[in-house]
């Protein structure tokens, strides 16, 4: 379990995040270091993301149990990625060499991109609070297996029992919920 659920949303108590942290930072390390090839740069996004989630600018939502350490792993490797990307994007920008020393001072461009990572990070929070409370147990689980792990829709289905038309339909049927709850103009 993520935390403690409140009005929907998870408080990261500092208990919690010392368990998230221990229990996940390796893979989030290699994350970071396969995406910037600097470990210092990768670290430094890692503290970002808890620090956003004890400060309370990024919270979790509380879904099904089953679920939840799941999509807590899931939520914290897909930050890091999209920091990592993030940081890659700046770079030229800034004016940061190969190892990762600026060469100039940093400008508004770097307000900009923290503004947005946190704005990312809060999307894929809201993404799965309604994940867990609109999508049924088993497109959460179909979800999880295609986006978090990456396994093909042959895989998906002899894991569910089902065929891989069903595998489709069921992630079709959950990323036109997503879709219509969160940019409802598009459909």
């Amino acid at each position: 379990m993520c935390g403690n659920a409140a009005n929907g949303k998870v408080n990261m108590e500092q208990e919690t995040l010392a368990r998230l942290f221990v229990q996940h930072y390796g893979k989030m390390q290699r994350v970071a270091r396969t995406i910037l090839y600097d470990e210092q740069a990768g670290e430094d996004v890692i503290s970002d993301i808890f620090e956003s989630l004890l400060r309370g600018r990024t919270a979790l939502s509380a879904g099904t149990a089953d679920w939840q350490d799941e999509a807590c792993e899931s939520y914290l490797l897909t930050s890091v990625r999209n920091r990592c990307l993030k940081v890659l994007r700046r770079r030229p920008w800034l004016g940061i060499a190969s190892g990762g020393q600026p060469l100039g001072t940093p400008g508004i461009e770097l307000a900009v991109a923290a503004d947005a990572a946190d704005d990312d990070d809060a999307l894929i929070a809201d993404i799965m609070a309604f994940a867990a409370s609109h999508l049924s147990e088993q497109e959460q689980r179909i979800l999880s297996q295609r986006f978090t792990h990456g396994l093909r829709y042959s895989e998906i289905a002899s894991a569910e029992g089902i065929s891989r038309v069903a595998v489709w339909k069921h992630l079709s049927h959950a990323l036109n919920e997503i879709k219509k709850h969160f940019n409802p103009k598009t459909l």
